[in-house]
């Protein structure tokens, strides 16, 4: 039997970052639950979605959020992922306030601090238990973001104070290297797979991505989990871009199937991340 691989969409672009001419970028309720749903149907099983105005802003207020996702839970099983994290000025409550949203089966759990740009994306060890209390309150499955090998032995050090919970999912998110995180190649992949702990599985994130080699990379390493959205990226080849979001699902549902593999189903996804089924 084929591997299966997870494919996680990111279908909202970050807030100040260049949307390029002909990429439509969703922002509304309904633009946000229509371009989903193409990608549901191109192969994607898992949906990353920040709470956001309708200028595509941060903010703690549910309205926009919870309507985006009642709209997409009407026409697929896709597994809802939320996020703690995002460079904002929200409070420790408001960054984790998605988890308030019942649909909500998994969020986003930053691992440490770590330099973006010029700035400090701040996550502090008494933020980190904070927000894993409330993902355990809530119920909902935490998706470990590890933006620097130092973040590893953090997760080790949480799940033996017993705040995270074994096995580990590791979700390694790594950039062009000039923001200041990590530069997206094997070599640093290899050294942060080699540091997990065993019986482990993971996924990555390859922010601002020119093309999907490392994300091959990432799949022949043995990653359960792939990104893609314009979260991230709106190039699937060097100087190709993907005018919607589905066109990246599709671009990347054609290289997992050349690597030997197939994409998982909503269900098959659950399975695999221990999230409790729909059915």
């Amino acid at each position: 039997m084929a591997r299966k691989i997870i494919i996680t969409v990111a279908p909202v672009c970050h807030v100040g970052k260049e949307i390029p001419a002909g990429c439509k970028n969703p922002l509304t309720p309904e633009e946000i639950t229509e371009d989903v749903i193409n990608c549901y149907k191109a192969g994607a099983c898992e949906v990353h979605l920040h709470t956001r105005d309708l200028k595509g802003n941060p903010t703690f207020e549910l309205d926009v959020f919870s309507d985006t996702i009642r709209r997409i839970r009407e026409q697929s099983d896709m597994i809802i992922q939320s996020s703690t994290g995002g460079l904002s000025s929200l409070s420790l409550e408001q960054r984790c306030v998605c988890l308030n949203v019942p649909e909500v089966e998994v969020a986003s759990l930053n691992l440490g601090s770590v330099n973006f740009g010029e700035t400090v994306y701040v996550n502090t060890m008494p933020e980190l238990r904070y927000w894993a209390r409330r993902l355990d309150e809530t119920n909902t499955i935490p998706e470990m973001e590890f933006f620097d090998l130092s973040h590893v032995e953090t997760a080790t050090r949480l799940a033996d104070e017993g705040v995270l919970h074994r096995p580990l999912h590791y979700n390694f998110c790594l950039g062009p290297g000039g923001s200041s995180n990590l530069a997206a190649t094997g070599r640093n992949l290899a050294f942060l797979t080699q540091a997990m702990e065993p019986g482990s599985s993971w996924g990555i994130t390859h922010d601002s991505m020119k093309d999907f080699s490392f994300l091959a990379c990432a799949i022949g390493m043995g990653a359960s989990v792939v990104r893609v959205g314009f979260e991230d990226s709106f190039y699937y080849a060097p100087g190709k871009l993907a005018k919607t979001n589905a066109e990246l699902v599709e671009r990347l549902v054609e290289l997992i199937r050349m690597l030997g593999c197939e994409p998982a189903t909503p269900e098959e996804a659950r399975q695999m991340q221990g999230i409790p089924s729909l059915k």
